[in-house]
């Protein structure tokens, strides 16, 4: 009897890794230096046929940066503003919602005296003329809260009011909707899901999702699970541990009719994370083993754009203005 070994041969490119083994579709780095400056935890959103960055971070003591950027196709960026009238552009929320760009929430100067979470929302129809439509929405003022539009509304899920300094108070699971920005209402204060931030939430089969989650300090905790409702009142828990892993600070997206996660931060030890699972019902998941993809890392961008699934930027130890694309056919993901 004969045996043979197949191996795997892992390659570095540049900032990503070449996994030669097997014929799924492969990511491509459409650049490893964008326009802008290195930085995890922007706003991002695709709107007028273009990618977009608002602010992000880039250090613990400084104070977040305020840029607006826009690209056709990931590799050519113009600075539409330089210094945008928001502050709170750390973990903020971001949306497409009425013909407009949305940014609320967020966080402000990082550990320094000053530090704010915030419950302003602003919107903008060219990125460069910004409108505060409320100073004080009717939720608390927090960062990294989920942020969907869904029924014609706004839906405001969870997030901390703290980012360095909170404690397990600081994190929430109320669910808010509106429909101009400025008036909110409140679906539920206390949701089945346990109270989180650093989670995602998308929309998918007529749905609003929320995806794992949880706390970074002072005590760490992350969730693997998906719950999904179609009012933001009743919920329903459609897994309690997906395979892909309690984390923080992930991206996740909807993709041709299934959710896909992205990468994402976990602790103890302290691991960046570089996979990709994509599901049609949020309960059975299968993990996309590209033979070329990017480095691990969190707080990324996450796009759908000319039909394809993107990334940019985020925390890849150091951080990094690379971006990526993947066009995956219907075809090959009803065969595998």
């Amino acid at each position: 009897m004969k045996y043979i070994l197949l191996s795997l041969v892992v390659l570095s490119c540049s900032s990503g890794v070449v996994l030669a083994q097997s014929d799924v579709p492969n990511w491509t780095q459409v650049t490893d230096h964008a326009a802008w400056q290195p930085r995890d935890s922007q706003g991002e959103v695709v709107f007028k046929d273009q990618l977009w960055v608002l602010g992000g971070w880039f250090g613990s003591f400084e104070a977040p940066p305020r840029d607006v950027w826009k690209s056709p196709d990931g590799k050519n960026w113009t600075l539409v503003d330089k210094q945008a009238p928001w502050k709170h552009s750390d973990l903020p929320m971001t949306v497409v919602f009425d013909d407009k760009m949305w940014l609320m929430g967020g966080w402000y100067n990082g550990r320094l005296p000053g530090h704010s979470a915030s419950n302003e929302v602003w919107s903008t129809s060219d990125g460069v003329k910004w409108e505060q439509v409320t100073d004080n929405a009717g939720w608390s003022p927090r960062l990294a809260a989920g942020l969907v539009e869904f029924k014609g509304k706004m839906w405001i899920l969870g997030g901390s009011e703290n980012y360095y300094f909170g404690d397990e108070k600081s994190l929430k699971n109320d669910v808010w909707s509106s429909s101009d920005g400025k008036t909110w209402e409140l679906a539920t204060d206390n949701a089945p899901w346990s109270p989180r931030s650093y989670h995602a939430a998308v929309v998918h089969d007529e749905k609003m999702w929320v995806l794992g989650g949880g706390n970074y300090v002072p005590e760490y905790s992350a969730n693997n699970d998906v719950w999904c409702s179609e009012d933001g009142k009743n919920w329903t828990e459609v897994t309690a541990e997906a395979p892909w892993g309690p984390r923080l600070w992930f991206s996740a997206v909807t993709y041709r009719d299934r959710i896909w996660v992205l990468g994402g931060w976990s602790n103890n030890p302290s691991t960046n994370l570089g996979d990709v699972w994509y599901s049609r019902n949020g309960r059975d998941w299968t993990e996309l083993k590209s033979e070329m993809i990017w480095k691990a890392r969190h707080e990324h961008s996450a796009y759908v754009f000319q039909d394809k699934l993107w990334i940019a930027g985020g925390h890849a130890r150091p951080l990094n203005n690379e971006v990526w694309s993947l066009d995956v056919s219907s075809k090959w993901l009803d065969d595998h």
